[in-house]
């Protein structure tokens, strides 16, 4: 088979890239290995799709940290405006929640993979599934496929939810080529804590109006206390400076000041219970709970205590139950088009590439952009030819 391009990886990344192949004219053949695409995005979309975020530029390059350089031309290339446009465009209206976060007004993934998926296919993208690259070609229901095009992009997702197609098995494939790789991490994900039996009734509750602190990292979000730990979006927020070491703290009081509260406190009239005052501030359900497991009895002044609690982690949930994972192909394999550097006329982009970032948008955002930047420059390395 020799189309002009084959893509491989069906997620966000990989559907972008055949996306602006087929817009500058190329045959594209995309070749995924499940039995249909992009089931990580619509894994996503069940809790409600939040695709990008409706914030300043500046503001939102910081969320990539160190990588923010690398990917600012992509983002200002496809960014959180832009991205809002092409979904309306394939008719998904969005809305910014009050967090900045932009979802489309279906909230689900479906309608706007299958509107994309159609105007692809009447493009003339040729979509294969079922076929599993084997560095030297593809194991297909058919059998072994070998397919030789003018340029290949490679989309192949990190190394997290295996069920879903993000198995990191191309790690070995590249390695053997000799491309250095960055070895993965978990990103965004939740973190293990040793409950006693006492937290039992407590198991899926929410922890809300708290913020989160670890190192100099502070996030007003909410989290989530599992028979395993603590999961949910505050906790992906931080969970990199935890992976990293930092020591994680919960302010049970976001709104209020340490010394209003320490008056307060001090207000409480004698004999009366400490969990009765906790109760009367507001304190109820699961965040009176982390105090009762983490700190009996009170100290005589337990505003600072309340103001920065510490919870005490015993490390990371494995990798594949994260939502992301760091690590994979670094910025020094590659050039500035997204070509691997030992693999003339080979691009690659999405969660392959060793960048990390919060949930929020950001993950997806930076996918498409980069699928997008792909794309187009192997586009031009097939004009080229």
């Amino acid at each position: 088979m020799t189309p002009d391009a084959l893509v491989i990886g069906a997620g966000p990344a990989g559907l972008m890239a055949a996306d602006r192949l087929l817009s500058a004219g190329c045959s594209v053949l995309l070749a995924e290995a499940k039995p249909s695409p992009a089931r990580k995005l619509l894994m996503a979309g069940k809790s409600g799709l939040n695709i990008t975020r409706d914030e300043g530029f500046a503001t939102f390059l910081a969320a990539y940290a160190e990588a923010a350089d690398w990917l600012r031309p992509m983002l200002a290339a496809f960014g959180p405006a832009e991205v809002q446009d092409w979904m309306r465009g394939y008719g998904q209206e969005v809305f910014t929640g009050s967090t900045g976060r932009v979802f489309p007004k279906a909230m689900k993934a479906s309608p706007l993979l299958r509107a994309w998926l159609m105007d692809l296919g009447a493009r003339g993208l040729d979509l294969r599934t079922r076929w599993r690259w084997t560095g030297a070609g593809f194991d297909t229901p058919e059998g072994p496929v070998v397919v030789t095009p003018k340029a290949t992009v490679l989309a192949l997702g990190g190394a997290s939810w295996a069920r879903l197609g993000s198995d990191g098995a191309w790690a070995p494939l590249l390695a053997a080529q000799g491309v250095a790789l960055a070895p993965f991490q978990p990103a965004n994900m939740g973190f293990r804590v040793d409950w006693s039996p006492h937290m039992a009734k407590h198991f899926g509750q929410p922890l809300k109006n708290i913020a989160l602190i670890a190192g100099a990292q502070r996030v007003r979000g909410e989290a989530v206390i599992s028979a395993r730990g603590l999961e949910g979006g505050g906790i992906y927020a931080v969970s990199r400076a935890l992976r990293e070491g930092a020591a994680l703290r919960i302010d049970l009081f976001p709104d209020l000041e340490a010394g209003a509260l320490a008056e307060r406190l001090a207000k409480r009239p004698k004999g009366e219970t400490s969990a009765n005052t906790l109760r009367k501030l507001g304190l109820t359900d699961a965040r009176l709970a982390l105090v009762q497991e983490f700190v009996r009895p009170l100290p005589p002044d337990p505003a600072a205590l309340l103001k920065a609690l510490p919870v005490p982690l015993q490390g990371s949930r494995p990798m594949d139950e994260a939502i992301s994972t760091a690590g994979g192909i670094p910025r020094a394999e590659l050039t500035e088009d997204l070509m691997l550097k030992r693999l003339p006329g080979w691009f690659a982009a999405g969660e392959m590439l060793d960048w990390e970032a919060p949930t929020g948008g950001y993950l997806l955002t930076a996918c498409l952009a980069t699928g997008r930047w792909a794309g187009d420059a192997a586009a031009r390395f097939i004009q080229s030819r």
